[in-house]
C-alpha cells in the first residue's frame, strides 16, 4: 500500500531520515519544517497522513494537531506526533489535542510503518464515505456538514475481552463511570456478545494465551455483525511484532502495558468519535440513497427508481412465466387546480392522491410518482383483467370521495387511467410505457374519468 506522506519536524537531519525510510517503503513524501507550512501544506495538497514533530519553535505540535483537527477540509487526516517526548502525559496531551498516535523517537521502523499503513486504510475506507456524502451535499440531498464537537462527550457501550480478572476489574473502573461496559474471558463468548450487543467499541488484549486475542481479532474484522466496529488492542510493552501483526489484521488503535489510566480514557475517546463519524457518514449515504430514489412530495418512489427497477421486474417475470401489468395514471385538469387555488393546494392533492393510490393496491405492487401529475402502478403476478379492475377501483374511489385539501369546499377530483400487461420475452420497460401510455391517451381522448386498457 502507497500513500503521501507529510512529515513535519524543524530539524532538516530529522526530516530526511524519516523521508528516506519511508521513501524505501515506496511512500510519496513532502515535508514541512515549521507549523505554519504544515497546514499550508495540509490543506493544499490533501495527504494521507500527518507526521508531525512536537517540540518546533513559534507554533508547537499540539498547536499544529488542533488547528488541523478544527478545519473541516483537513480534519480527517490522520496525525502521528513523532517525538523524543516520552511521559505518559505527553501522550495523553497529544491524543487530547486530536492526534491518532504518538510515537517516541527512536521510532522502531516495524511499529512506525505498520501504524502508518494501518491508518491509511483506515482513511481510505473513510474517505469513501465521504466522497459519497460531499456527492449528496452537491445534489441537494444532504445539508449540513457532521458536527464533531457534537459527539465529544457521550457514552459509548464497550466490551472488554481480558482473561486476567484484576486487569479486566481496573479498566472496567476506569471507563465505567462515563461509558457502559461488558467484560469477557473467552474468546468464543466475546463472539457470541460482539454479535449481538452493538458495541461502540472493542479492548482485546493480546496477552491471552495461545494467541487468543489476535485470532478474536481477526474474527472481529470477517464477521459481518462485528467488521466496523472499532478494536482497541491491549500490547505487552515491546511486543513490536505482535502489535504488527495485529494492525495488519485490521485493528484500530492500541495502548502498551502498563497502561496509563488517562491515556486508556483518551484512546477510547478518539475511537468513540471516530465511530460515531463513520456511523454518521454512513447514515447519511443510505440517506443520500434513499433521497435519490424517493420524490420528496409525495413520499412514493421516483421516476428514476421505476426506470431502474423496471426492466428488474419484467425479467423476473419473463423467467417465472407470470405476467406482469403496468398501469399509468393521470389526474384530470389538474393545470386548473393549481392556477385556480394554487399550487401548496394541488401539492396536498397529490400527497393525498399518492395515499389513495397505496391504499388501493398490494404491498408488492411498486407505487411511483412519474412526474408532475402522473403516476405509475406497476403489479407483479397480475394479468390484464385483475389490473383492469384494480384501477377501476382507484378511479372510483378518487371519483366517489372528495379531496379534503383546505378549500371552501371538498374538491371533485377525476382520474385517468392506462392500463397494459407484458407481452413474453420480447417485451422492454419502453414497450410497456408505450402502450400504458397510448392507453392512457384514448382515456382522455375518449372523456376522461375512465380506464382504458392496452388493445394488444
Amino acid at each position: 500500500m502507497t500513500a503521501r506522506v507529510l512529515v513535519v519536524d524543524d530539524i532538516p537531519a530529522n526530516t530526511k531520515l524519516l523521508e528516506a525510510k519511508l521513501s524505501a517503503e515506496y511512500f510519496d513524501v513532502i515535508t514541512a519544517h515549521n507549523g505554519q507550512a504544515a497546514i499550508e501544506l495540509a490543506c493544499k495538497e490533501q495527504p494521507d497522513i500527518i507526521l508531525l514533530d512536537v517540540m518546533m519553535p513559534i507554533m508547537d505540535g499540539f498547536e499544529v494537531c488542533k488547528t488541523l483537527k478544527s478545519r473541516e477540509d483537513v480534519q480527517h487526516i490522520p496525525v502521528v506526533m513523532v517525538t523524543a517526548l516520552d511521559q505518559p502525559a505527553d501522550r495523553v496531551r497529544g491524543l487530547e489535542a486530536g492526534a491518532d498516535d504518538f510515537l517516541t523517537k527512536p521510532v522502531n521502523d516495524l511499529a512506525l510503518f505498520s501504524r502508518v499503513r494501518s491508518l491509511v486504510r483506515l482513511k481510505m475506507m473513510t474517505d469513501e464515505l465521504r466522497m459519497r456524502q460531499a456527492t449528496g451535499r452537491d445534489m441537494g440531498l444532504l445539508s449540513a456538514p457532521y458536527d464533531h464537537a457534537a459527539d465529544e462527550n457521550g457514552s459509548a457501550r464497550i466490551l472488554i475481552v481480558e482473561e486476567r480478572e484484576e486487569a479486566a476489574r481496573r479498566m472496567r473502573e476506569v471507563l465505567e463511570p462515563q461509558h457502559r461496559v461488558k467484560v469477557e474471558a473467552d474468546r468464543n463468548d466475546a463472539i457470541v456478545s460482539a454479535r449481538g450487543g452493538d458495541f461502540d467499541l472493542i479492548i482485546v488484549s493480546l496477552a491471552m494465551a495461545g494467541q487468543e486475542g489476535l485470532r478474536l481479532c481477526s474474527q472481529l474484522r470477517s464477521t459481518p455483525e462485528t467488521r466496523g466496529v472499532p478494536i482497541l488492542v491491549i500490547v505487552d510493552d515491546g511486543d513490536n511484532p505482535a502489535l504488527a501483526r495485529a494492525l495488519d489484521i485490521g485493528v484500530n488503535d492500541y495502548l502498551m502495558r502498563p497502561i496509563d489510566r488517562n491515556e486508556l480514557v483518551a484512546r477510547v475517546k478518539t475511537q468513540f468519535k471516530k465511530k460515531r463519524y463513520s456511523d454518521k457518514l454512513k447514515q447519511n449515504l443510505e440517506l443520500s440513497v434513499e433521497m435519490a430514489v424517493t420524490d420528496q412530495l409525495t413520499g412514493l418512489y421516483n421516476r428514476r427508481y421505476m426506470s431502474g427497477h423496471l426492466g428488474n421486474l419484467l425479467q423476473d417475470s419473463v423467467d417465472r412465466d407470470k405476467p406482469l401489468s403496468f398501469l399509468i395514471i393521470d389526474i384530470d385538469y389538474f393545470k386548473s387546480i393549481n392556477d385556480t387555488f394554487g399550487h401548496d393546494i394541488g401539492d396536498e392533492v397529490l400527497r393525498q392522491f399518492g395515499k389513495r393510490i397505496v391504499s388501493n393496491v398490494r404491498g408488492i405492487d411498486l407505487v411511483c410518482r412519474y412526474g408532475g401529475e402522473e403516476f405509475v402502478v406497476v403489479m407483479p403476478d397480475t394479468d390484464l383483467t385483475f389490473a383492469y379492475t384494480v384501477a377501476e377501483r382507484v378511479r372510483q374511489q378518487v371519483a366517489d370521495v372528495p379531496f379534503e385539501v383546505g378549500t371552501d369546499d371538498p374538491l371533485k377530483i377525476t382520474i385517468s387511467i392506462g392500463v397494459t400487461v407484458s407481452e413474453g420475452s420480447s417485451d422492454t420497460p419502453g414497450d410497456l410505457l408505450r402502450r400504458a401510455d397510448q392507453a392512457l391517451y384514448r382515456a382522455k381522448r375518449e372523456g376522461r374519468n375512465r380506464v382504458v386498457a392496452d388493445a394488444a
